[in-house]
């Protein structure tokens, strides 16, 4: 049995999607008000639970022989991006779960003392390479799932807004191929005891993903490029009005400030272990919308 937490989200639902592809029983922990009605077709077993809940991840463990940890903390990094996988690593060992797949971020062992997320993340890393489990940790640059809704709005209005040096490098994997990467960890020997980062077979700049926005819609990008410093204005009135959401926001400067890509000897690598050919961000974009 499987257990995929975060099995409603853009790397979750596609892993359940896949295993169930191969017939294997997965359980798909998610939350009572999510979208869970696909995976319940295709026949996963849904637990409804809250992560913030040790006694559901308790639950939600037993009998299981492979953990793989998706899900995200939408602004509550200790509760989710640490406690919660914390948790999830205890109970794995009194399991005796066999393997444990862990979805962390790029980036996650340069100590960003001002992105919460990054510093949950790597902690859990060493929390996880301590416990004596198999384990697989990925560290993905940045989701080609989470551009779609950027592009949609791109088509109706030509804007795109790019906030920050637009030189930086990112390189993005298609979400498709990092949920077969997932999958296929389990079973890869070269996957196995490993950090792996994860991108796509591209180092872009941030100023690329507008003009390859414009080559799907064959329309001529408009980009608003304001410096980084407006982000911190708006981070310090929030901190005046809500020092959580100001803090939440420390991670999305983070990745506005930093370069986050793979070297092509770190894709090379991935496509050998995992035996792929890493897609592009302008297939996978046009793959999904049509064009």
């Amino acid at each position: 049995m499987f257990l995929v937490t975060g099995a409603t989200g853009q790397i979750g639902r596609r892993v359940v999607r896949l295993l169930r592809q191969q017939e294997l029983p997965v359980r798909a922990f998610v939350r009572l008000n999510s979208r869970y009605g696909e995976l319940e077709h295709r026949g996963a077993e849904i637990f409804i639970g809250d992560l913030r809940q040790e006694k559901d991840i308790h639950k939600a463990c037993q009998g299981v022989q492979y953990i793989i940890s998706t899900h995200g903390s939408d602004g509550d990094a200790l509760a989710l991006d640490y406690r919660a996988n914390i948790e999830l690593i205890d109970h794995a060992q009194a399991q005796q779960v066999r393997h444990f797949v862990f979805i962390s971020v790029l980036g996650a062992d340069r100590g960003y003392e001002d992105a919460p997320t990054f510093k949950a993340k790597r902690a859990v890393e060493q929390y996880l390479q301590a416990s004596g489990l198999n384990y697989t940790i990925f560290r993905p640059a940045g989701l080609s799932s989470n551009l779609l809704s950027l592009a949609e709005r791109f088509r109706q209005t030509r804007m795109y807004l790019l906030i920050g040096d637009p030189k930086n490098r990112t390189s993005i994997v298609s979400t498709d191929d990092l949920a077969q990467m997932v999958v296929k960890s389990v079973s890869v020997g070269g996957a196995k005891n490993q950090i792996l980062p994860v991108g796509g077979p591209e180092i872009l700049q941030r100023e690329d993903v507008p003009h390859i926005f414009g080559r799907v819609f064959n329309q001529e990008p408009i980009i608003i490029n304001p410096p980084l410093f407006v982000i911190d204005g708006f981070r310090t009135v929030l901190g005046l009005l809500n020092p959580p959401v100001q803090k939440t926001l420390g991670t999305f400067r983070t990745l506005l400030a930093n370069e986050f890509f793979c070297t092509h000897d770190e894709i090379a690598h991935l496509e050998s272990v995992f035996n792929l050919k890493l897609e592009t961000l302008e297939s996978f974009l046009r793959r999904y919308l049509a064009v």
